[in-house]
């Protein structure tokens, strides 16, 4: 018994289907509408060269418009310094002195946090802002 070239492709397919439910990796989908592009070459009766050529045109096509529509734009406001993402934003921390590293220890929270200046404001102690967080360095601001 001889499986007809578009039946892999559908089986193609739902497989990369399957295994992007399992892995959450949206790539996969995108490649998944590549299988079918090439399912659908095979059903208009094209070769398996026809048929692997256009799987990887609108694959290669659709994973980078996904690409282009989700990269950051520029100027476009960072989720480590969205307040709608982490509360830590806007909030107010007392700096009592920077070290020659240019970071400073202050207290957040009941731990110790690290501080580190966003731009070259001069280190200064009192009063300043949380814009960003980035791992686990608070990036602070003067107010």
């Amino acid at each position: 018994m001889e499986i007809a070239a578009s039946t892999l492709w559908w089986i193609a397919a739902g497989l990369l289907v399957a295994v992007e439910l399992a892995t959450g990796t949206f790539y996969l989908l995108m490649l998944a509408i590549g299988a079918v592009a090439g399912a659908l070459a095979a059903h208009l009766g094209l070769g398996v060269s026809g048929q692997m050529l256009t799987a990887a045109i609108v694959g290669s096509a659709v994973v980078l418009a996904l690409y282009l529509v989700r990269r950051p734009k520029p100027g476009e406001q960072s989720a480590r310094a969205d307040r709608s993402v982490n509360l830590d934003i806007g909030e107010t921390v007392q700096i009592d002195g920077w070290s020659a590293d240019g970071t400073a220890q202050v207290r957040y929270r009941g731990t110790q946090w690290t501080a580190r200046r966003r731009g070259d404001a001069p280190a200064q102690t009192g009063a300043y802002r949380v814009v960003e967080l980035e791992g686990i360095h608070l990036l602070v601001e003067p107010i």
